[in-house]
């Protein structure tokens, strides 16, 4: 074959291997038994669960969630974190929760203008296996949480929020071109993410 025709292969494999945002969703919903829609819920709560949980108790959930992650015996699964501390982990993910459920845009001001949750964790070797321990280590953390636990709205809204998100985030990570990954899979003590 020459230049031209493996050029023609390359795009049109390329082609083949996107996939629509909504062929996305209906892929998060088989694998999470949630539906977009579902997974919305939790940002329509009224008061909102940023109102319900200010920074600290987001902070809470983030630290007793990681607390789990970085304690569970499953090599496999303990190796997707291998690339972060747990305290870079904890501060991500809390300001991740703050500016998604209402409250001032934390994430954004560290990480810059595009959260791309699947272009963060494209490098990572999850799948629906992983994709379940992390919602089963969200759920327990939740019913930890000193305000979570007694608000079982919140909870449930939040429980299909993370279920969906897991898995589109799985879904997706097959489907991302190198110029769409913004994370990494190594310890970089300089970076800003």
């Amino acid at each position: 074959l020459d230049r031209r025709q493996l050029h023609i292969i390359a795009v049109t494999f390329d082609r083949q291997k996107q996939m629509s945002k909504r062929e996305l969703q209906d892929q998060a919903l088989e694998n999470s038994g949630v539906s977009y829609e579902e997974s919305l819920l939790a940002s329509q709560l009224t008061p909102t669960v940023y109102e319900r949980l200010q920074e600290d108790g987001f902070k809470e959930l983030s630290q007793l969630f990681y607390d789990r992650v970085f304690a569970d015996d499953a090599q496999w699964f303990l190796s997707i974190f291998a690339s972060s501390t747990k305290r870079e982990a904890v501060e991500n993910q809390y300001r991740f929760f703050v500016q998604t459920f209402g409250g001032p845009a934390l994430y954004r001001e560290k990480k810059g203008k595009y959260t791309r949750l699947a272009g963060r964790h494209a490098n990572y070797p999850i799948g629906n296996r992983a994709a379940e321990r992390w919602v089963e280590h969200m759920k327990m953390a939740m019913k930890e949480h000193s305000i979570l636990s007694k608000d079982e709205e919140a909870r449930d809204k939040l429980s299909l929020y993370f279920r969906y998100t897991a898995h589109y985030i799985v879904a997706a990570c097959v489907y991302m071109r190198d110029d769409q990954l913004s994370g990494g899979t190594q310890i970089d003590e300089g970076r800003v993410w």
